[in-house]
């Protein structure tokens, strides 16, 4: 009889084997063979079922803390939405003058780039939870004095910059913390995913914000846009309230706001990843802001002149839809393009927005441009900030997006500032084509001339190093640890390049100096040299080590010779 097909649910049917006693030992070992053939592709089909469902797009969303807090999100983004077009709109009724109403935008991005390393410098020192919602309440109570200043008629073009600019604090305060907690909430294969959903909800709330500020603005006024971003804000942070998260404090204490933030900048300056990936974003914002900075005076002057807050609205939901469209498409071209590929293409797709907007006559022909800007600010913005999570690890994660969000925000500021000058000696429409053409030029260069040739490194935690026991642990002074290695002189060259990555390291890690000592009278003898800043910064390098690190210390051991290790030795420097 030929054999019958074995169904099992869930799984591919394979044909079953004969009785083993009614076949030859060759026969047996076939079918034996053919057995574990077939279940080593019916556990493949099932890895790769179980890899498909977990980069879907919305997988993250299956985590219930992080559906809660992407929904906080979405609300503390409409809330933002909602106060730069209510201020960029009434600016527009206060001065005519492009520069100010281009400066409302610089006012609210620029506190980001000031406070954004102190702010998240306290994001990794303090507890997460609380001072996310912190930020919530602080953002509640501008709105509130933006509301009565509009209502008793004290309004201002200065004043109402001044009040953005406090609003601006608030993100400022906001966005570390948030960007550190996504990591912790979701698994490394979901996080793209996840990244790609905060983009989601950043431009669903591009949508809804605006359309509910416009709406708000034509029928009430907008005092009522900001009383309805204060109710938003103090609801946002109720429901953080509710996040059961367990701060679990070091037991070296908390770092000081100071050291912590020079270790954050020794982070990014010493890491090629993360420098690479600030100088793209840094030049895509600063030309790209051009198009938001500016979009107040373009739907003015759409429709031959007779655009208003419904065009200028319109224009923002219409991005934030193409927007929320690419991200679906993300997962799809992460796996097709290099990250340089999307950037560059990215960009392109971006300028040729702004371009078609330097000439748009009316909305039939913006609305679809502004579609494309959207699926090409999400596809860009994403591909990098994937790239910076990935290259952080979760000790210096708050500072290190902090910085990354300062060279956007930053990069938006000045872009602002810039294109919004560019428009008062010339014209908006001569603005907007400069910037798309300055964008693409700029891009190519910093992908020609700033390259990542570094591997990815794995930054999970490692304990494999030993803490070291002082006889008498002392209190104050620095820490000088020296390493003796023993090399092979015709091998010297490959072991000071080494330790040109091993100096990186070490000062990723918070070290003061590193430096390389060669004997010069014993040309095999060199000594590492590392200095701390106190023996309980010497100690949180050791909390700090990954498992890229110990990958590093074997390949430096590979050099050493002799039978003994190289010998630590550590010093007190005394006052």
């Amino acid at each position: 009889m030929p054999p019958q097909p074995h169904h099992d649910s869930g799984h591919s049917v394979f044909p079953a084997a004969p009785p083993a006693s009614t076949l030859s030992p060759e026969e047996a070992a076939a079918a034996a063979m053919d057995a574990r053939n077939a279940e080593q592709v019916s556990t493949t089909l099932g890895e790769s079922a179980a890899q498909r469902a977990s980069l879907s797009p919305l997988a993250p969303l299956s985590v219930p803390v992080f559906r809660m807090l992407w929904l906080t999100w979405v609300a503390a983004n409409t809330c933002m939405w909602m106060n730069d077009v209510a201020a960029a709109w009434l600016m527009t009724t206060l001065t005519t003058s492009p520069i100010l109403v281009a400066l409302v935008q610089s006012a609210s991005t620029l506190p980001v780039f000031l406070l954004g390393l102190p702010s998240g410098a306290l994001a990794d020192i303090l507890d997460r939870r609380r001072y996310f919602i912190a930020t919530q309440f602080w953002v509640a109570a501008v709105a509130l004095v933006l509301c009565v200043a509009i209502l008793a008629g004290g309004m201002t073009a200065p004043l109402l910059l001044a009040l953005t600019f406090a609003n601006g604090i608030g993100l400022a305060m906001r966005w570390p913390v948030f960007a550190a907690i996504v990591p912790e909430l979701v698994s490394r294969p979901q996080l793209p995913a996840a990244l790609a959903l905060n983009g989601v909800a950043m431009n669903a709330s591009r949508i809804i914000g605006p359309l509910l500020a416009g709406a708000i603005i034509a029928s009430a006024g907008s005092a009522w846009v900001f009383v309805l971003n204060a109710v938003l804000s103090v609801l946002s942070g109720l429901v953080i309230m509710r996040w059961k998260r367990t701060h679990v404090p070091s037991p070296l204490g908390r770092e000081k706001l100071p050291g912590a933030m020079r270790v954050g900048v020794q982070f990014v300056r010493q890491s090629p990843r993360i420098r690479a990936v600030l100088w793209r974003i840094a030049l895509f914002f600063l030309h790209a802001t051009a198009l938001m900075a500016l979009l107040p005076l373009v739907a003015k002057g759409l429709d031959g002149g007779g655009g208003g807050a419904g065009t200028f609205t319109l224009l923002l939901a219409s991005m934030g839809a193409g927007a929320i469209v690419a991200a679906m498409f993300l997962p799809r071209l992460r796996q097709a393009m290099a990250r340089d590929v999307l950037v560059l293409r990215g960009t392109l797709l971006q300028a040729a927005a702004m371009a078609v907007m330097a000439i748009a006559p009316n909305v039939y022909v913006a609305v679809p441009a502004m579609v494309l800007g959207g699926m090409a600010w999400i596809t860009t913005a994403n591909s990098l900030m994937v790239s910076a999570q990935l290259a952080l690890p979760n000790w210096v994660r708050a500072r290190g997006m902090s910085i990354f969000q300062m060279a956007i925000m930053g990069a938006t500021a000045l872009g602002a500032a810039l294109w919004g000058q560019v428009a008062t000696v010339t014209s908006v429409h001569l603005s907007l084509a400069l910037a798309a053409l300055a964008g693409v030029i700029a891009m190519a260069l910093v992908q020609r001339l700033v390259t990542d040739r570094h591997m990815e490194e794995d930054l999970s935690p490692s304990q494999a190093f030993k803490v070291p026991v002082a006889a008498t642990p002392p209190q104050a002074g620095r820490v000088v640890i020296t390493i003796e290695y023993s090399i092979d002189p015709a091998r010297a060259a490959e072991f000071r390049t080494l330790m040109q990555e091993s100096r990186r390291s070490r000062l990723r890690q918070g070290a003061l100096s590193c430096d390389l000592l060669h004997d010069m009278a014993d040309p095999a003898r060199y000594v590492e040299q590392i200095v701390d800043e106190s023996w309980t910064e010497h100690l949180r390098r050791f909390d700090r080590v990954t498992a890229s690190d110990v990958a590093l210390r074997e390949r430096k051991l590979a050099f050493h010779r002799g039978e003994s290790p190289p010998e630590v030795v550590r010093y007190l420097v005394e006052r």
